[in-house]
């Protein structure tokens, strides 16, 4: 399985970015895809998660109002709205899979599968 993020960039605090995940793969994701980001010098931080199979996401309520995740099986790419952005959410954000089924979707170390990332800047 092969992830790729992009969509990342310069963006005005206030503004709006949609980051992509592909999914590739002679096997693909069966369970969930989550997004993660890491800030320069913090911890990776769980962003969202959405189900493959029913469609259910989990975003911690730090993010429930301003990021949304999608998912386009016919495309198989996963999608992360971030709108209002803020400098705060300037990080590398990275999109994973796991290859087993749990529910602890905010966990990495359940996610074997790993894109390289994309990179969001917000500033003015």
């Amino acid at each position: 399985v092969q992830l790729q993020a992009s969509g990342g960039g310069l963006v005005q605090p206030g503004g709006s970015l949609e980051l992509s995940c592909l999914v590739s793969g002679r096997t693909f994701p069966k369970y969930a895809v989550g997004w993660f980001r890491q800030a320069p010098s913090k911890e990776r931080e769980f962003v969202a998660a959405i189900s493959r199979s029913d469609g259910s996401t989990y975003l911690p309520d730090s993010f429930k109002v301003r990021f949304t995740i999608t998912k386009d099986d016919a495309k198989n790419t996963v999608y992360l709205q971030m709108n209002d952005l803020k400098p705060e959410d300037t990080a590398r954000y990275y999109c994973a899979a796991p290859d087993s089924p749990s529910k602890l979707v905010w966990n990495e170390d359940i996610y074997t599968y790993w894109g390289q990332g994309t990179l969001v800047t917000v500033s003015s």
